[in-house]
């Protein structure tokens, strides 16, 4: 990694953690482009990598939440019971199911238009009427962060960057599901990582994560999702689960139109 690699990854790390840990998400839905078309990191090991950008960045954040106090409370628990198992199943599916570069665009695609369009609709809905959140039991709490923790594993997110703009929009307060969403994430990074290198030792290709530039994205991240955790109070939350969709909606229409040139 040359040192003008390092300082890109650092200042793109930092900047998209800025904007997403208000609301729970790591950054690492933005940065996997990021490193897949303008860093160059190869399929499958921009995975392993973008999960190990969550394990350094993480204490950012979960550090300015427990000064807090925000980071008690069952919500937590059930997330990392869900993703945790959900998580190694993803990372096994991505190496030995999903290596190519094409149908991994297609997964972004297909993971971020949907969720994107869901989290914008569903802001706009709450901006101009009331909407009653509506009570999730424990059991589809972790049902849902299973299935999840699957997804992450596969796309390098963690699980609880896709968990923390569904449960947002299901009506859970973003003070409640933030701090949950990103502890989980944190958690269940460390283990996909973990599974990424333990599979790279029994099988050939790029598997493994890309150490130096994951660490220098990381401490971008660390030092962005701190501060993003200390600016949450002072931000709007409808503009923040705006940018939020749109940017998904951007990254995903991206790699739809790159799949079918």
């Amino acid at each position: 990694m040359t040192w003008s690699t390092g300082l890109l990854g650092f200042a793109a790390g930092l900047l998209i953690s800025v904007a997403t840990a208000p609301v729970g998400v790591s950054g690492a839905v933005f940065l996997l482009p990021v490193q897949i078309s303008v860093l160059g990191v190869p399929s499958p090991a921009v995975t392993p990598t973008n999960l190990l950008y969550n394990v350094v960045a993480g204490p950012g954040a979960l550090l300015r939440h427990h000064r807090a106090g925000t980071l008690r409370g069952p919500l937590t628990r059930l997330l990392v019971l869900g993703t945790v198992p959900g998580v190694v199943v993803g990372a096994v599916i991505r190496v030995f199911a999903v290596p190519g570069p094409t149908v991994f665009r297609l997964l972004i695609a297909v993971l971020l238009l949907p969720l994107g369009s869901w989290l914008c609709l569903r802001t706009l809905r709450r901006a101009t009427r009331t909407v009653p959140g509506r009570e999730t039991s424990a059991r589809a709490v972790t049902r849902l962060a299973m299935v999840v923790g699957v997804a992450g594993g596969i796309y390098g997110i963690g699980g609880g960057s896709l968990l923390g703009p569904i449960l947002v929009g299901r009506g859970m307060p973003v003070a409640k599901v933030a701090p949950a969403a990103l502890a989980a994430t944190f958690v269940t990074s460390a283990v996909g990582a973990g599974t990424y290198a333990l599979l790279s030792l029994t099988t050939t290709g790029d598997i493994a994560p890309y150490w130096s530039l994951g660490l220098a994205c990381g401490l971008g991240g660390l030092c962005g999702g701190y501060l993003g955790a200390r600016l949450q109070p002072r931000l709007p939350e409808t503009a923040l689960r705006l940018l939020l969709g749109v940017l998904a909606l951007g990254v995903g229409g991206l790699y739809a139109v790159q799949i079918l040139r």
